[in-house]
């Protein structure tokens, strides 16, 4: 990469415009790294729209069958909790098919749903740690109900008021004044 910016600014010279200082290409190279990996990683993904669909209904319909077939092992909590997470992993990264993955970062990263974002990826690997290494089926099963507890709260995060509906509902449910 600094090969071809030495490259190009040799051209610059060449016909007459002017190099910008080293601090200012310093700082906008700083600017550019925040997201350099994923822009690469986004042009490297440049898929047809036909691609894109077809990519994304076969990881779809993977992470779907994967949680579906889950249910029929739901008494053994450990493959439960392989087959649910990996059924959740598929599906979720499906949708960067259809939006591209940094856009698909990006939006998972937002102010309105970072915590969200954080908890579900991290229920995901408690449950996975739970049942692949812990082997403890207690532990498994609640981390499979915070995983899909985090599921619920992190799909409802792209409903627009849907969370503050839902709090609401709550709150009225488990209100306990007498």
């Amino acid at each position: 990469m600094e090969k071809m910016n030495r490259a190009f600014e040799k051209v610059k010279t060449m016909v007459g415009m002017d190099v910008e200082d080293e601090e200012q290409q310093a700082a906008a190279l700083e600017n550019s790294n925040s997201f350099a990996f994923m822009d690469d990683f986004n042009r490297n993904c440049t898929l047809s729209t036909t691609q894109r669909l077809y990519g994304f209904a076969i990881c779809f319909s993977a992470g779907l069958t994967c949680t579906l077939l889950s249910m029929l092992v739901f008494f053994k909590p450990i493959k439960f909790a392989i087959a649910f997470t990996l059924g959740n992993l598929l599906s979720l990264g499906s949708t960067a098919f259809l939006i591209g993955p940094k856009r698909q970062v990006t939006m998972m990263l937002d102010p309105a749903r970072i915590y969200a974002t954080a908890i579900y990826i991290a229920s995901m690997i408690v449950a996975l740690f739970c049942a692949l290494y812990v082997h403890n089926k207690l532990l498994t099963l609640l981390a499979i109900i915070l995983e899909f507890g985090a599921l619920v709260w992190y799909s409802l995060s792209y409903i627009p008021f849907a969370r503050s509906m839902v709090s609401k509902i709550m709150v009225s449910c488990f209100d306990t004044e007498f």
